[in-house]
């Protein structure tokens, strides 16, 4: 199995939900975003996304906007988070990674030879924000060829309808885009999400992970009750700076994070 399947069963097994925490590449700056990288699992991540530095991130709220900024100042590149993954393979080759970003890097960089590079990295899964499954043909058979999971988007407005067309051909997990809209900007309420997930659970047997509206420890263990993985964004002081005590603070803020959702799902 790969990565992504063998630790949802392992979360499964264990009677939980799963945490998956966010960071943006280079993110103020590399030695910083890289020591969160290595720091994530041992402060409870069960899988990891990193965000792709992007100039115009349509689905982003202005945190993850900034961050993107910052980390793009800094000098993230594709290649460069490659590099991040492969530095972060060799220490860990069990914790799942997953790149979320946007289509044009990819294509800049070569479809077939941006995804032979990834898997060749260590990255496990891709979420391509802005290639909707009618133009799925762009980039799934190089992701299929690498064994690289393609993870699609469902959005509260996608109707029963079109959730078969959107979940074809997708593999790793469902990402349930919690609210409509950007990132950061509110969060779904726990009645909508209870409404919601077994709706999408009618067309699929994948994990279901619930990101874009999950900020608190609480929030992550509701997401994480209700479906299978909470996702959320490791924040920096209000600046976006590297503080001497940074790294310390944001995996403190995943320990919590991890501490509620084990909890809930022990409760349960």
């Amino acid at each position: 199995m790969s990565r992504i399947a063998t630790r949802f069963a392992k979360v499964k097994a264990e009677g939980r939900g799963a945490l998956i925490p966010f960071l943006e590449a280079y993110d103020p700056d590399p030695a910083t975003s890289m020591a969160l990288l290595r720091g994530f699992p041992g402060a409870g991540a069960d899988l990891i996304e990193i965000g792709v530095p992007f100039t115009d991130p349509m689905a982003d709220g202005p945190t993850v906007q900034r961050a993107g900024q910052r980390g793009l100042k800094a000098g993230a590149t594709l290649a460069g988070t490659l590099a991040m993954v492969r530095d972060f393979r060799r220490e860990d080759d069990a914790t799942p990674v997953i790149l979320m970003g946007y289509y044009n890097p990819i294509l800049s960089y070569g479809v077939e030879r941006f995804c032979t590079d990834a898997a060749a990295s260590g990255v496990d899964g891709l979420i391509v924000v802005d290639v909707p499954p009618e133009e799925a043909d762009e980039i799934e058979p190089a992701t299929q060829a690498n064994g690289l999971d393609l993870i699609r988007l469902v959005a509260p407005t996608t109707d029963d309808e079109r959730l078969p067309r959107v979940l074809s051909g997708t593999s790793g997990f469902i990402y349930y885009v919690a609210i409509t809209g950007i990132t950061g900007t509110r969060s779904a309420t726990s009645e909508a999400l209870a409404a919601a997930i077994p709706r999408v659970r009618a067309h699929t047997t994948l994990p279901i992970a619930i990101g874009f509206g999950v900020r608190t420890p609480e929030q992550a263990a509701e997401a994480a009750r209700i479906a299978d993985a909470a996702v959320v964004a490791s924040n920096l002081d209000e600046q976006g700076r590297a503080k001497p005590d940074a790294v310390r603070k944001v995996l403190d803020q995943v320990r919590a994070l991890a501490e509620a959702v084990r909890a809930v799902r022990k409760a349960a």
